[in-house]
């Protein structure tokens, strides 16, 4: 099974599969935890056009289309024949506007079987990006987090119909991390 796993950042959509592949190898279970974004950086790092993570949203958008398809071949040589959560963005906040984290080309490549949608509330959101010394965030208000989740159910649903695979929204409210890593490891079964 492949899996996209996606929530804008500071859903704690990483730490949720985290924990959710600890319950699932308890099971002898096993996924691999394949990030999108650190795929992408390798590439673009190789190609000497970002020397950070968080200078990726501000490549111009055909180095960003490029790059993605790169990772995307590479990701899917990756899962053959294995279970894979593909942790990504359904959509990239840059200054010119939203990015498909995962156009056509990209569908078509890696095939998913699923859809996992990481929500929090907006207010949490914002509060868990603040105590993230660990990363250059750029500020949103709470409406344009709430906007920012709202476009990437939207666009989860047209990644659907392009690739046919299901959707799926897990809940990920302050102090119930566990709840949360249990009902994804549902899915995941």
């Amino acid at each position: 099974m492949l899996a996209v796993l996606t929530g804008i950042p500071g859903t704690g959509k990483t730490t949720v599969a985290k924990k959710a592949l600890e319950i699932l190898r308890g099971d002898n279970i096993s996924y691999e935890l394949v990030t999108y974004g650190d795929i992408m950086f390798d590439i673009a790092k190789s190609e000497n056009l970002v020397e950070d993570r968080d200078q990726m949203r501000k490549l111009n958008p055909e180095q960003q289309k490029k790059i993605q398809k790169e990772a995307a071949r590479r990701i899917s040589e990756m899962g053959a024949g294995k279970n894979i959560i593909v942790d990504t963005h359904c959509t990239i906040r840059t200054p010119r506007g939203y990015l498909p984290g995962l156009p056509k080309w990209v569908l078509d490549e890696l095939k998913p079987d699923v859809f996992i949608i990481i929500e929090a509330k907006p207010k949490e959101i914002a509060m868990r990006r603040q105590e993230d010394k660990t990363r250059q965030r750029d500020g949103e208000l709470t409406e344009e987090i709430r906007l920012h989740q709202e476009l990437n159910r939207d666009i989860a649903m047209a990644y659907s119909v392009l690739s046919g695979c299901t959707v799926k929204i897990v809940k990920n409210p302050q102090g119930r991390i566990d709840e949360a890593a249990r009902n994804m490891s549902e899915i995941l079964r």
